[in-house]
């Protein structure tokens, strides 16, 4: 591609400084910049300049639109042949925690209620895990197919998960690598374009967020997550793209495992035995799977749409849509079956023990985190090697009453000394005979409506 700004819009130089002064950016003049950072003709020193000034005098919501769909527009965008579609296109995106295995339930419960669900994610990093490890946990899947190999999966099977690759949304990883050295990562405009570009490159018809706040969120602070949400919101619905968010708690685990393997092992037993299901998970799942099926018109309402859900689940429905999509993409099928018998296990599982009485009142998510972490389980930078088989399971709910010795999990370590250590920092993690109640798991609604 050639390293040439486009003609009769200007220079980038003009772009920042009019932008560092506080001006408004014309969508031809957005559109400009991004295709020359996708070219190379916009140096790294004029990208670190741009975003330093858009951290300072923010961009409005058409400028955010114009951007995000630049970015989208600067790789491969899926188009559908509807033709080959039975219900419309859609996804859900989550801004990440600890034990957020909901894509791997509420995808094939999607698709069992007639829609069509193609989700490119990611992986995990620092102290949050990630989509992309976890399905990599089941032998033979592969999360990089072509886009031919995707798309077919989701026709025929109702979804499919993959990682991104290097077609989708380019400006954005260069971008981003720029601003990871810059400081300037959590401007919210910024978030929203990075975020949102993916979404729309992947021909989504409709979208819901998942935006995490509390100790274990990235946007701790609920204010501030708000924010993003409603940013992500309206630059959704100004590119095309029918959006909503929910607000949810954070605090707290969301699940009873963290870890790659056992993520998908809890997984399973959520689509297979209603007794398995983590009240917050399952809160979480069916709040996101009821608001996207009223979204796109496959239920009248939150309570059809929630019957729907429960139907997917009891018939086993849900269940062999999954089993079907990973054989699909090259997976072992029988992880379906038994999970155990499939997923890679740890040599070592010991328990954690209350190392005394009271109410565990809470926890330090991001400790939690970063004990799977610790035990190998996570990255602390992009593409690490990781080891799926280690992790946490049977954590203990917070707001319960322990007893000394009571075991508040299990820890899955490569040896002894490593389950130790890990041992050792999730009991830092804990909080006891704190008169804060748990917080609730949903904390708020954003659907995109004027105000």
């Amino acid at each position: 591609m050639s390293k040439s700004v486009r003609q009769g819009v200007g220079l980038p130089q003009e772009w920042i400084r009019k932008k560092r002064e506080g001006q408004r950016l014309s969508l031809e003049e957005i559109t400009a910049f991004v295709e020359g950072v996708t070219s190379g003709a916009v140096t790294e020193a004029q990208i670190a300049a741009f975003s330093m000034a858009v951290f300072f005098q923010d961009l409005d919501v058409d400028e955010r639109v114009a951007l995000t769909l630049a970015v989208r527009d600067s790789g491969r965008v899926l188009s559908w042949n509807h033709d080959r579609l039975h219900g419309p296109i859609l996804d859900k995106h989550s801004t990440g925690g600890v034990g957020d295995t909901v894509s791997l339930m509420l995808a094939p419960m999607l698709a069992a209620c007639g829609a069509h669900v193609p989700m490119i994610a990611g992986r995990g990093l620092a102290h949050t895990g990630g989509t992309i490890d976890k399905l990599e946990a089941i032998p033979g899947y592969q999360t990089g197919v072509d886009a031919a190999h995707f798309q077919r999966v989701v026709e025929q099977h109702g979804f499919a998960i993959v990682r991104q690759t290097d077609d989708f949304a380019p400006a954005d990883r260069r971008m981003y690598a720029t601003r990871d050295v810059t400081a300037t990562v959590e401007h919210l405009g910024l978030i929203t374009a990075s975020i949102v570009s993916k979404k729309l490159a992947a021909g989504l018809q409709h979208l819901v967020l998942d935006v995490k706040c509390g100790n274990g969120a990235v946007m701790q602070d609920a204010e501030e997550a708000r924010r993003l949400a409603e940013s992500m919101v309206a630059v959704g619905n100004g590119a095309g793209m029918k959006t909503s968010a929910l607000l949810t708690d954070m605090s707290v685990p969301l699940a009873w495992s963290a870890g790659n393997a056992l993520e998908v092992q809890e997984a399973v037993s959520y689509l297979m035995d209603p007794a398995s299901r983590h009240p917050r998970l399952h809160e979480v799942v069916m709040a996101l799977g009821s608001t996207l099926l009223v979204q796109a018109g496959v239920c009248p309402d939150p309570s059809s749409a929630t019957a729907a859900l429960l139907s997917a689940l009891d018939s086993g429905s849900a269940l062999s849509a999954w089993a079907a999509s990973i054989e699909a993409m090259g997976g072992d099928p029988k992880v379906t079956e038994n999970p155990e018998k499939v997923l890679p296990q740890a040599p070592v599982v010991r328990p954690i023990r209350a190392p005394r009485s009271g109410v565990l009142s809470g926890y330090d998510v991001r400790q939690v985190g970063m004990t799977v972490v610790e035990l190998g389980g996570g990255r602390t930078q992009p593409d690490a090697p990781i080891d799926r088989s280690v992790g946490l399971s049977q954590i203990a709910r917070a707001g319960e009453s322990k007893k000394e010795g009571d075991v508040l999990a299990l820890v899955h370590a490569r040896n002894d000394t490593e389950a130790e250590r890990a041992g050792h920092r999730f009991i830092t993690a804990l909080k006891w005979d704190q008169p804060e109640d748990v917080p609730h798991v949903l904390q708020g609604r954003i659907d995109g409506s004027p105000h």
